[in-house]
């Protein structure tokens, strides 16, 4: 935690020096001291160590200085932090605006010059003053903030970005935040500006891009080195596994990641049926440790990174990235997941990122805190976000258009919903259309057995339909099943221009894809079983494959 500030501002080369050799001597242990000459100086500072999330605990200023009088500075200090104690330090005759300064701006104290000796004349005012404020000080949040409105897609997609990278942050919204408020006039920040994102050393980052946001805190989008032996596309389980055995195996890996490790399954509140670990963990606990496991072994991980095609030359593999960059590879791994499919009811593209949330979107739980919140679907996913939100929210309403859950979830978390008092079941019904002014506000429920409709207040609501394949980005032809997931293996033979694109002697190993060296793992596979496990064990198993494949060539 920042130690509090004590600020001392004098123009006076020689008292200055004085006031702070005493104040150090006496304060150092348990605060910062910060001094200048200059009055216009130590205000532009206030700025940057506002923004810094630094506090101020006390101000000690002379009061004849040439840019401003001290009560003039400690009046305009109190503006950025209020809260700090000010004294001002005068000579005798000053004593009458002194005393005025009590009345009239609040000052807490003054000091008369010279203070020897300061155990008697100044560190009891000292002490007194910031035992004072110590009363009522209450540490703020030391990391990245946030500013911006609640319901903009944008600000969603950061607080999304930041928090399935495990990057702790404040949120701040401009509407209802006092704090937020203060920062926007502070730094004069418009409408256009927003979100802003405060970093650490107190930048601002006005509507960034999440690459960039990246950059500042550290991650890395551009890859080190000429050639790899295998390069991973896309840090789910799949990925983070593969990643893991790449690296303990030896191999030159990269893992490239669009977003944040962990996909899907980094989303989930609570995985609770993964093997060894009896009272589960969360899908963000997993990331962190396997991402952790994988950069120990000596994998390069860009992130935010995105992969726009991959082409062939020369039996090698070249990846595009979106920012114009290219990647040399003997392998790949393709382990990009999937995505919900977009709900087909009226306005729900309108309100995307604005109450309507496809997947876990954990990030805006609070937001919902003692209000009304719809899930729509019936798998496991569903299950673990009705469990999580019903912690927050006034009711959890869970929209499927089967009679029950059975055929699609797991039993454990059946058993968990029916248990929960503020979760309900809808079955035979369907979201029809969304409706809201700046947000979403309400939904129109149909029952699909007697077409009776409704209309119903909501906060939020929360996608869990149907899976689509992430393999649009593709620019090279892989044989896909007739619902665009990647076929591998054995199967490939049963598609009648497999040999016009299969050119070598042997099959296709068990995960590899039509086209030699590229193979692909987890959920984007036909045929996958759709499990945390299983997606693991292909990662992992994928590595064996390159290296068989590698031996080749």
């Amino acid at each position: 935690m920042k130690k509090p500030i004590i600020f001392l501002v004098d123009d006076d080369p020689s008292v200055l020096k004085a006031v702070v050799r005493d104040v150090k001597a006496q304060y150092r242990k348990e605060y910062r001291i910060l001094s200048t000459q200059s009055a216009n100086e130590a205000l532009e500072s206030l700025v940057t160590l506002k923004n810094k999330g630094d506090v101020v605990a006390l101000f000690i200023s002379d009061q004849r200085m040439p840019e401003m009088l001290g009560v003039e500075f400690l009046e305009k200090a109190k503006e950025v932090f209020p809260e700090a104690k000010r004294v001002l330090l005068t000579a005798y005759s000053d004593t009458d605006a002194a005393i005025k300064a009590i009345n009239d701006v609040q000052l807490d104290y003054y000091l008369m010059k010279p203070w020897d000796p300061p155990e008697e004349k100044l560190y009891p005012v000292i002490s007194d003053q910031l035992e004072e404020w110590q009363g009522n000080y209450r540490p703020g949040f030391d990391g990245i903030r946030i500013l911006g409105y609640q319901w903009s897609p944008k600000s969603h997609h950061i607080k999304d970005f930041l928090s399935g990278n495990l990057i702790p942050y404040q949120w701040m919204d401009i509407e209802i935040s006092e704090e937020g408020k203060s920062f926007a006039e502070l730094n004069d920040i418009t409408e256009k500006d927003y979100p802003v994102v405060i970093l650490e050393n107190g930048d601002l980052l006005k509507n960034p891009e999440l690459t960039s946001i990246g950059e500042k805190i550290g991650m890395s989008s551009t890859a080190k080195q000429t050639m790899y032996d295998v390069t991973i596309i896309g840090a789910g389980p799949a990925g983070l596994a593969a990643g893991v055995y790449g690296g303990s195996e030896g191999l030159n890996t990269l893992l490239i990641e669009k977003r944040a490790p962990g996909g899907q399954a980094g989303t989930s509140s609570r995985i609770e049926n993964y093997l060894g670990f009896p009272k589960g963990l969360s899908g963000a606990d997993l990331s962190r440790r396997a991402i952790t496991q994988a950069t120990r072994f000596g994998i390069e991980f860009l992130s935010p990174q995105e992969v726009t095609g991959i082409k062939l030359q020369d039996g090698y593999k070249i990846i595009s990235l979106k920012d114009g960059t290219t990647v040399n590879t003997k392998s790949i791994i393709i382990t990009t997941g999937v995505d919900y499919r977009k709900h087909p009811a009226d306005g729900i593209e309108d309100f995307t990122g604005r109450g309507v949330y496809y997947g876990a979107a954990t990030t805006e739980a609070y937001a919902c805190k003692d209000e009304d919140v719809y899930i729509v679907g019936g798998g496991n996913s569903a299950g673990q976000a009705a469990m999580y939100l019903s912690k927050f929210a006034k009711n959890v309403f869970i929209v499927i258009r089967k009679p029950d859950l059975s055929s699609s979830m797991s039993q454990y978390l059946i058993d968990q919903i029916a248990g929960t008092e503020n979760i309900t079941l809808l079955p035979h019904t369907e979201i029809t259309s969304v409706a809201g002014e700046d947000k979403l506000e309400e939904v129109e429920l149909k029952n699909n057995q007697d077409s009776y409709t409704r209309k119903a207040k909501a906060r939020a609501l929360f996608i869990f339909i149907g899976t689509k394949p992430i393999t649009e980005w593709l620019s090279i032809d892989l044989l896909k099943d007739e619902k665009g997931f990647l076929e591998t293996g054995n199967t490939l033979t049963r598609y009648k221009n497999f040999k016009n694109v299969w050119k070598i002697d042997r099959e296709p190993f068990l995960l590899e894809t039509c086209v030699p060296g590229i193979f692909a793992a987890g959920d984007v596979r036909a045929g996958a079983m759709n499990r945390v496990a299983s997606a693991v064990g292909e990662g992992s198993m994928a590595i064996k494959f390159v290296h068989e494949y590698l031996a080749e060539h």
